[in-house]
């Protein structure tokens, strides 16, 4: 065997050309202590505050305290395999997490790891989970509408592209149900949706997620879970996490609607931590900082300027009360926090008002600006008009004996409340909506039994898209009820009155 002198030289002179010297300086600490999903690090001087940092086993972790000998450290994953003396290194990197459209339609943790059992999230993007908020230099105005397609809410306390609108209420009383009628009523939109699960039950996760991919949402939605088994450092991430995700469509000039359901579930796992990092407690042994931990995160849901490509972020918060006790520590901060809330009361739920909603407490600080103009004119002074019909209802209790007028106005009153009764997964268009709302604040219900009102708005709606589309096309594409509109509407309600009046005789003879 010949040795090729000059090929061997040519090949030696090529890598030393092509030698490029990589030493990798990283500083390296040692473990102290670990425990219940946190490790206090020696070493680590030059660390900061929120840099990831990279465990012996591969497991990671953020700097959360910054001490004078030592480091806080939550570790993001399973904190068991981790012992005391293991190596622990800096990354000089800030937690990021996978962004883009490959994120859409799956559901993953909120390191963006899979969970779904489709393989891994294909994107290269990536976004920093603790971001600045857009300055008020670079917002408008929400002015937008976002239809959530339940009618209590686009009528009542409507919510624009860019709002932060609280849903609040004890358990058990539909807060989620209303987000998911929101996300199904995204379809065929340019929105995209993300849903945060905090501390949920997996077997309810799982049938959210079921429904999602039922009704065809999953193609648009995010599933982030952090659930009631994750440790408490992914729980209090998880709402960041989610926010870096669908930041990523806002600034892209899209539309991106997010739900942390719920914040409560959020606030303990971040006290948890403080506690167990010795921080020091206020009330309730939250910390101090924990109104800063939910405005930095809802500020960040915003409607940007054209300027900056005229994108949004609607947020969706949901906190659970204990007994309706709407002044609590961490409700009082979100209601001072958001554009609004929507209270949930048990005792409507239980008496069959679906969704459970409390006009009186229930507002949006956006109004009628985020309402389509055809809405703005049907259900304007619809708010007032229940809120005072719930006082007159809880006076009749009194057995007090009532004028015409009065009793007219309680008849009324019944009957639109029943008109805002709406059944799970339900979401209705809001031309369909404008539509049913005239009739009940024009009185064209009056005169039927309350027990007949869904029956009317079911067949009704019909007829108006079997005979009558050209008014439903007309207010879709002007978004507004003119005088001729109006007109070819009252002829149409007047028609299908007299077919309803036959067929209620009819079958009150077959009775």
């Amino acid at each position: 065997m010949r040795f090729r002198v000059d090929e061997i030289a040519s090949v030696i002179q090529q890598e030393i050309e092509q030698y490029e010297s990589r030493i990798d300086v990283r500083e390296v600490g040692r473990v102290l202590e670990v425990g219940d999903g946190i490790a206090r690090v020696y070493g680590l001087s030059g660390v900061m505050s929120g840099e990831m940092v990279e465990f012996e086993n591969g497991a990671s972790g953020v700097a959360f305290n910054l001490e004078e000998n030592s480091l806080g450290v939550i570790i993001l994953g399973d904190w068991l395999e981790i012992q005391e003396g293991d190596e622990v290194r800096s990354t000089g990197q800030l937690l990021s997490v996978p962004v883009g459209e490959a994120v859409l339609g799956r559901v993953i943790d909120p390191l963006g790891n899979p969970l779904d059992g489709l393989g891994p999230v294909r994107t290269t993007a990536r976004r920093l989970v603790e971001s600045p908020a857009p300055g008020v230099a670079e917002r408008q105005p929400v002015k937008e509408p976002l239809q959530t397609g339940i009618k209590a809410i686009d009528s009542m306390t409507p919510i624009g592209r860019g709002q932060r609108e609280l849903i609040i209420g004890d358990r058990k009383t539909g807060k989620t149900s209303i987000c998911i009628d929101t996300i199904i009523n995204q379809k065929g939109t340019d929105v995209k949706c993300f849903y945060v699960a905090i501390g949920q039950k997996e077997s309810n996760v799982a049938y959210l997620i079921d429904v999602l991919r039922r009704f065809g949402a999953m193609e648009y939605t995010t599933v982030i879970v952090a659930g009631a088994s994750d440790p408490a450092p992914l729980q209090y991430i998880a709402p960041y996490a989610g926010c870096a995700m669908a930041e990523y469509f806002m600034y892209k000039g899209g539309h991106a609607l997010v739900i942390y359901d719920d914040l409560l579930r959020q606030a303990q796992a971040y006290r948890q931590l403080s506690l167990l990092m010795r921080r020091p407690p206020g009330r309730e042994a939250y910390p101090g900082d924990i109104f800063y931990c939910h405005s930095r995160l809802l500020e960040r849901a915003a409607k940007l300027s054209d300027e900056l490509g005229g994108g949004s972020l609607t947020a969706l918060p949901i906190v659970e009360t204990l007994e309706g006790e709407v002044a609590a520590y961490i409700p009082t901060n979100l209601i001072s926090i958001t554009d609004g809330q929507i209270y949930l009361q048990p005792d409507l739920f239980f008496a069959g008002q679906r969704p459970a909603m409390n006009v009186g407490i229930s507002v949006s600080r956006v109004g009628g600006k985020a309402q389509i103009p055809a809405m703005k004119k049907v259900a304007g002074g619809l708010r007032l008009d229940l809120a005072a019909f719930r006082e007159l209802e809880a006076f009749t209790q009194l057995r007090t004996e009532l004028d015409a007028v009065t009793q007219a106005r309680l008849e009324r009153g019944y009957r639109m409340t029943e008109l805002l009764k709406q059944g799970l997964f339900q979401p209705m268009h809001v031309t369909d909506q404008v539509l049913v709302l005239y009739a009940g604040t024009h009185g064209w219900l009056d005169k039927y039994p309350v027990s007949e009102v869904s029956r009317w708005e079911k067949e009704f709606l019909e007829f108006i898209r079997q005979s009558k589309d050209s008014i439903w096309q007309r207010i879709t594409e002007t978004q507004d009820l003119d005088d001729e509109t109006e007109k070819q509407l009252i002829e149409a309600f007047r028609e299908f009155d007299q077919q309803f009046q036959e067929k209620l005789s009819a079958s009150a003879i077959r009775v």
